[in-house]
C-alpha cells in the first residue's frame, strides 16, 4: 500500500509544502492548471496535486466520465513533476474531503498541506460532510470563480472563519501555518468551466 501512494518528485525528508486540488476533472481543462499556476508561485509551494475523485458524492453519476479518462485529462495538463495528476484517494480508499485530509496527515507527516478551492466550493462547503472539521483540518487557499467570489464572502463557511483569514499577502505564511488559516487570493478569474466544455464537445464546437 505505501508503495502505490508514492508521487513523483515528493520526498518525506523534509517538510515541502503541498497544494492539493481536489476535484472531478471532468475533464481537466486550462481553468485548473491557471489555478495551479497562481497558488504554486504565491504560496511557493513545492508541488501541487490534481486529485482525480473517485466520485463526488454532491454531483450526479450521469456525465460523468471512467476515473480513468478524467485522470488523462488531468495528467495532459500536468508537468509530471511539480503538478502532478493522482488518483490518490482511490488508492487511500477516501471519498470524502474531511477523510482525505486525515489520511494524508497520517501518510505524510512531514508535509505541510495547502487544501486549495474556488470560491463557488466555499459557498458550499457547509453542505459537505463534517465541513467545520475540514475547516480546521488544513490552511486554505480560495481562488476568485466568475459570478461566485462576492457570494462566497457573504456566506457562511466564510463568515464562520472570518477570524481566520489572513490577509492576501501573508501566502508564504500560509503554507506552513497551523490550522484553521485561509486566504482569498486576489487573481484574475479564469471563466472556462468543465461543464460548458463539455456542453461545447456534446454540440461539436470548438473548445
Amino acid at each position: 500500500m505505501r508503495q502505490s501512494l508514492i508521487i513523483p518528485g515528493f520526498g518525506n525528508h523534509y517538510r515541502q509544502r503541498i497544494g492539493l486540488l481536489g476535484g472531478s476533472f471532468n475533464p481537466a481543462h486550462e481553468g485548473h492548471l491557471h489555478v495551479a499556476r497562481q497558488a504554486m508561485a504565491h504560496l511557493r509551494l513545492d508541488q501541487l496535486w490534481l486529485m482525480v475523485s473517485p466520485g463526488n458524492p454532491l454531483k450526479p453519476r450521469a456525465g460523468m466520465a471512467p476515473l480513468a479518462e478524467r485522470l488523462e485529462t488531468a495528467r495532459k495538463i500536468a508537468d509530471g513533476r511539480r503538478i502532478i495528476a493522482t488518483d490518490i484517494e482511490t488508492r487511500l480508499g477516501t471519498r470524502y474531503t474531511a477523510d482525505t485530509m486525515q489520511a494524508l496527515k497520517r501518510r505524510f507527516p512531514r508535509a505541510h498541506f495547502v487544501w486549495l478551492m474556488g470560491a463557488d466550493n466555499l459557498i458550499q462547503l457547509p453542505r459537505w460532510d463534517r465541513w467545520l472539521r475540514i475547516l480546521h483540518a488544513m490552511p486554505m487557499l480560495v481562488l476568485p470563480r466568475p459570478g461566485s467570489t462576492r457570494r462566497a464572502l457573504a456566506a457562511q463557511a466564510a463568515k464562520r472563519a472570518q477570524k481566520y483569514r489572513l490577509p492576501a499577502r501573508s501566502g508564504l505564511c500560509l503554507a506552513t501555518a497551523d490550522s484553521p488559516a485561509w486566504i482569498l487570493l486576489p487573481v484574475k478569474e479564469n471563466p472556462i468551466s468543465a461543464t460548458e466544455l463539455r456542453r461545447k464537445n456534446l454540440e461539436g464546437m470548438p473548445s
